[in-house]
């Protein structure tokens, strides 16, 4: 109780201490306040841009390995390129067949995409993207529903002419009207609307948006669409197991069924190529790291001058209340009280600029950035809290321990 009685009465010597030398206080606190500025900004700048761009990317999937002709990475660099465009595409008999007898999935579906026009009675939408899907598509990939409901599975099967279509649309071809189970034309073939994707609104780089797209079973697809080589091409897609770390089971697997399906000698290579989405993801990643190794660069320099600013404070601070540490320690104060006080004062002023600094951060994440959504995340406000108080104790260790132990007779007789 006496320990917590003195450090409390420290933290009081110390904010009387800051109040006493406002003018100085403010100075001090000015270069902490622009460095966790600084690097808590360009934190929040970089998550925030991550994220928006990885949420573009949503429509890959997530724990998903696609089956295609092209590896998202780059192939071995004597590999010929026309190799990749002599590559069968994937089919709906190998998609039956990986149905079967895959086990390291937790599902697998086939889809196929074009961009057209859709229309209804004289409004019209170009430039949708309309996708055949099958009945194993919301498994695999999230679809997110405002209104409506997905394709029952007997729906896939009879090929019927339904469509879920995205709010851009809905609101361009009925609008203020109820899009439920009005008609549409595509192709020239009419499709009945029976659900509508909650809204995404504008994402960056012109990334695919569900807002802009229309899904109708696979089947009717097929009808207005030749899908295969000299066609449209089908994407094979396989959600993972939540174990299987990396995808390594479900590779493994795949590449041994594809190779087996498309009758693939041991000596021949693969004709395929199995594409994880979180590589994008994660190529994403890796820029930002660096981009967040920048920022701890430039706002380290506005740290370390705030620091040795703060620092030359409390030595100045130490010497101007030489005689006040000598007539405390001859009345008995301890070491550590004369330590905590200058300690505490320290940590105070680095405190108070990084909180300034993240509110200033704060502040300006109000700003509208066109479609980048920028966040101030609790991740961030606890690193600028932290990098402060580190900051305080640094700067102030010093100083703090030569006052505590000043011997109490020549303090009292320092002028």
């Amino acid at each position: 109780m006496l320990f917590f009685k003195l450090s409390w009465e420290s933290f009081r010597f110390a904010i009387s201490a800051l109040k006493t030398n406002l003018t100085r206080t403010i100075l001090s606190l000015l270069g902490v306040t622009v460095g966790i500025f600084a690097i808590i900004a360009v934190f929040t700048l970089v998550d925030s841009l991550e994220n928006n761009i990885k949420s573009s990317f949503s429509f890959l999937g997530t724990n998903v390995m696609r089956v295609d002709r092209f590896p998202f990475a780059s192939g071995p660099q004597d590999y010929p390129w026309w190799k990749y465009f002599r590559r069968p595409p994937g089919t709906i008999a190998e998609y039956e067949f990986l149905k079967e007898r895959l086990t390291s999935a937790e599902a697998i579906t086939i889809s196929a995409s074009s961009n057209t026009t859709v229309k209804a009675g004289s409004n019209a939408y170009q430039g949708m993207a309309l996708t055949g899907v099958a009945y194993t598509y919301p498994d695999v990939y999230d679809i997110p529903l405002e209104e409506g409901r997905f394709f029952t599975e007997s729906e896939i099967n009879a090929s019927r002419n339904l469509a879920i279509i995205g709010r851009i649309i809905a609101n361009t071809l009925y609008p203020n009207q109820e899009i439920i189970g009005k008609q549409i034309k595509i192709r020239g073939m009419k499709f009945t609307v029976i659900g509508v994707f909650e809204e995404e609104g504008e994402g960056l780089f012109d990334a695919p948006s569900k807002d802009e797209a229309c899904i109708i079973p696979y089947g009717a697809f097929t009808k207005m669409y030749y899908t295969g080589r000299n066609g449209l091409e089908p994407t094979i897609a396989a959600k993972g197991m939540e174990e299987d770390i990396g995808l390594v089971s479900l590779e493994n697997e795949m590449t041994g069924l594809l190779r087996a399906k498309r009758g693939l000698r041991p000596t021949e290579e693969d004709n395929f190529a199995l594409n994880k989405t979180e590589f994008i993801q994660n190529a994403i990643g890796s820029i930002f790291d660096v981009i967040s190794i920048a920022g701890w660069v430039i706002g380290g320099f506005s740290i370390l001058v705030g620091g040795f600013g703060i620092a030359n404070i409390m030595f100045v601070s130490v010497r101007e209340r030489t005689n006040i540490i000598g007539i405390q320690k001859s009345l008995g104060a301890k070491n550590f009280f004369i330590l905590f006080q200058f300690l505490f004062e320290s940590v105070c002023l680095s405190l108070i600029g990084g909180i300034t600094g993240i509110f200033i951060v704060f502040l300006l994440s109000f700003i509208q950035l066109g479609s980048l959504e920028i966040v101030l995340s609790f991740k961030n406000i606890m690193l600028g809290l932290g990098v402060s108080t580190i900051i305080g104790v640094v700067s102030g260790i010093v100083p703090a321990t030569l006052a505590a132990r000043m011997d109490p007779v020549e303090a009292i007789r320092t002028n």
